[in-house]
């Protein structure tokens, strides 16, 4: 089996006030894989919820373009695996990248302002600022939330 997002963690950050005005996850149904049980015990998804809830990868990606205006700005993971995913899967299914080619890492950004010898993840760095976690870590919604508060905290600081 290859590795099929199926969640896509969306989180606006007005880069002015640090306000967040939209936090959202889009479940993706998986085209090239199944939902095991390391994943749901992981992410908390189960099969159920994205064949009930789940759109396609092509209709997630014309989403992140039409709605979110995707291609026009930069964007912001923990780290590259997201992109590199991202990357990988639409090469795979002959999809267009729906990204710009800004991209923003937060793991390594967050490692050279706090001045670190080593990166850390994300839960590590939301503790090295006294902040909480919200959500569930490993799924897209709440790390999307918890990345913009990673990332307001670089921007003003």
């Amino acid at each position: 089996m290859e590795s099929d997002i199926i969640e896509i963690g969306i989180c606006l950050l007005d880069l002015k006030s640090g306000e967040i005005s939209d936090n959202k996850g889009v479940l993706v149904k998986p085209e090239r894989s199944t939902i095991g049980t390391f994943c749901t015990e992981l992410t908390t998804i189960t099969p159920e919820m994205v064949a009930q809830d789940g759109i396609s990868f092509i209709e997630a990606c014309t989403l992140l373009k039409k709605q979110y205006l995707s291609q026009s700005y930069p964007w912001a993971s923990f780290g590259a695996y997201d992109m590199k995913q991202f990357q990988r899967q639409c090469s795979a299914t002959d999809v267009g990248y729906p990204f710009s080619p800004s991209h923003i890492n937060v793991k390594t950004l967050f490692a050279l302002k706090k001045k670190l010898d080593h990166e850390h993840g994300m839960a590590g760095a939301l503790e090295l600022l006294d902040l909480p976690l919200e959500g569930t870590h490993h799924r897209g919604v709440d790390d999307a939330k918890n990345i913009a508060k990673i990332l307001n905290w670089i921007l003003n600081n």
